[in-house]
């Protein structure tokens, strides 16, 4: 971890410190998470605009240099693997119309 000194405008500050009170975090976990928000858009824009810079044509050709062969032993999918069950809940309107 690490201190940063940051100057704010007294405006922002107050906000902030509302802000922290009304959510009922520390002033530093609420700067601490808006920067980590803010880091994750930024960084999530950049992904997007090299994946359009992308080439299917190029993804392919790359993709066709990999050799067909079976995976080692190591690699393999187990064939008991069995995905798990998701049970939804669902409200009584629509338990009622599966009903009839």
């Amino acid at each position: 971890m690490s201190t940063l000194s940051v100057r704010l405008p007294n405006s922002l500050h107050r906000h902030l410190r509302e802000l922290a009170v009304r959510e009922g975090v520390s002033m530093n976990q609420l700067i601490s998470s808006a920067v980590g928000e803010k880091l994750a858009a930024l960084m999530t824009e950049d992904y997007l605009a090299r994946a359009r810079r992308g080439s299917r044509k190029a993804y392919e050709k790359v993709l066709g240099r990999v050799p067909d062969v079976a995976p080692e032993e190591r690699d393999k999918l187990s064939n008991t693997y069995q995905a798990p069950v998701v049970k939804r809940q669902i409200g009584s309107k629509a338990r009622r119309r599966a009903r009839s």
